[in-house]
């Protein structure tokens, strides 16, 4: 079951393109480094990315449950591909959220029917804010903008012609959201060392020498940085979780088959497929719940979803693997590959030991 089941022709639309322009792509997504730059336009043109968008500003307006049901979607084939369409839809979500109209009619429309790619550089400001690393980009007023300067160690659904968001500290005070123009002169891209999984994501070291972002493409500026960050993150975690959700239940179809040839030795292993199924619907109904009011949800409501999430992905891949037998140990074996997709969903910002920290903070201010 999707999480969400409106919509039919939009989501058997949707089907159809991944069945037929992802599915066949996966292992060189996964192995060789292929970035699915094609399926992505093409899952924008069709809806893909603006659930969370109002048709107004170039969405479709069906939700931020939706959209979390979209990614889902593709992470029952590809969590890799699941991941940059997080990365596209969480830009969206950043831009339908700016007080600045000049940076919502420049780039929203765009991103959210795919004809814009955009990578998120938030990761470091995300682990900052909760005190685990210092923020490695800083910015100082200058005209009528903002000179920025310094370097991220990987951000990812990045190439020549993207959008970039990122954030950076002011010289004079706070914090600062912004888009860099596509093609900036001063953003340069390197390649990242090499991954265990998630080649294919179009990931970079990022480095950003004086380059100047007009007011016109900033998000937030410093004055309104806080206020947007409490809007924002609600989406930005609940988005991640449709990528858990989408390995998980593929995982539980990889233990389902493997019960036709061997449910009679595979009844000894922990972690059944019924009880892994009945934790999966159990997040499934949370997230849509939280969903449907994202700003009024509690805080920690929110980060416990994601952190079950990582948690339940951890458990049903290793359970798929261990079903399937000597061939989940196959490279080509797709519970092999969801091994490593869902150590990234567990590792990724904000990773599972970075959400148990917030929660346990938000736990003893409760408490106090």
């Amino acid at each position: 079951m999707s999480i969400v089941e409106h919509h039919p022709a939009r989501q058997a639309a949707l089907q159809a393109l991944i069945q037929s322009g992802l599915a066949p792509l996966v292992d060189a997504i996964d192995r060789e480094g292929h970035y699915p730059a094609t399926f992505l336009r093409q899952f924008g043109a069709l809806g893909g990315f603006g659930a969370g968008v109002s048709t107004g500003e170039g969405g479709t307006g069906l939700g931020l449950a939706v959209q979390i049901d979209h990614i889902a979607q593709v992470a029952r084939s590809c969590g890799a591909t699941a991941f940059l369409a997080w990365c596209q839809s969480v830009c969206a979500w950043y831009l339908s959220h700016s007080d600045n109209a000049q940076v919502r009619e420049r780039y929203l429309a765009k991103v959210a029917r795919g004809e814009l790619l955009a990578g998120t550089g938030m990761s470091n400001t995300v682990k900052h804010l909760a005190g685990i690393e210092r923020i490695n980009l800083r910015a100082r007023r200058e005209g009528t903008g903002y000179r920025i300067s310094g370097s991220l160690p990987w951000v990812s659904n990045l190439a020549s012609g993207h959008l970039l968001i990122a954030a950076a500290a002011v010289e004079e005070g706070g914090y600062l959201l912004f888009a860099v123009a596509p093609d900036s002169q001063a953003l340069t891209l390197r390649p990242c060392p090499a991954f265990a999984g998630m080649e294919g994501t179009g990931t970079f070291s990022v480095r950003l020498k004086d380059a100047f972002v007009p007011d016109a493409d900033v998000l937030a500026a410093p004055e309104r940085f806080e206020h947007f960050m409490q809007r924002i993150k609600p989406g930005f975690l609940l988005l991640q979780i449709g990528i858990g959700l989408g390995i998980v239940q593929a995982s539980l179809e990889t233990i389902s088959d493997s019960n036709q040839r061997l449910a009679h030795v595979n009844q000894f292993l922990d972690d059944q497929g019924s009880t892994l199924e009945t934790e999966f619907l159990a997040l499934q109904a949370m997230t849509r719940a939280l969903a449907a009011q994202p700003r009024q949800a509690a805080p920690v409501d929110i980060l416990q979803a994601r952190a079950r999430t990582s948690e339940l992905a951890l458990k049903a891949t290793q359970s798929a693997a261990l079903h399937a037998g000597a061939a989940g140990y196959l490279m080509a074996h797709p519970a092999q590959r969801r091994l490593r997709e869902a150590m990234f969903v567990a590792i990724v910002t904000p990773a599972l030991k970075h959400l148990r920290k917030e929660i346990q903070q938000l736990q003893h201010e409760q408490a106090a």
